[in-house]
């Protein structure tokens, strides 16, 4: 069975470390430059400045983590053209081949049949 092929030289918790640092940095930046928080009238309070921040940090990992799903869906399109298979998929994600399999349903085989087609007729 191939494997990933592709290897690290850190561990896995410290890119898991760096990636989260990464978006909470780009999640408050793109919330302080996106979002202005408010105020309700008759409200100058403090809390409310501060969960208006809160409120707009968390919509906006909303929009990234949504955005991190588009990408991986066409990270594994790219991946099963390049001919990795659902195993390869599931170990890239961490997930199980049958997971990669649900959550990418017929990525796989509509890929190959079409490179198998041509193999077929380039050999007639």
């Amino acid at each position: 069975m191939p494997g990933t092929h592709f290897s690290s030289d850190e561990p896995e918790d410290q890119i898991a470390a760096v990636a989260e640092q990464s978006v909470d940095d780009l999640a408050r930046r793109l919330a302080s430059r996106t979002f202005h928080p408010l105020a309700a009238p008759g409200d100058g309070d403090e809390h409310t400045t501060e969960r208006a921040s809160s409120l707009a940090y968390l919509h906006t990992l909303v929009y990234l983590q949504k955005a991190v799903e588009r990408l991986s869906d066409l990270a594994a399109e790219e991946a099963v053209r390049a001919g990795a298979g659902y195993p390869q998929l599931g170990r890239a994600c961490h997930i199980t081949r049958q997971a990669a399999r649900r959550r990418w349903p017929g990525l796989v085989t509509a890929a190959h049949p079409a490179r198998s087609a041509t193999h077929t007729d380039r050999s007639r």
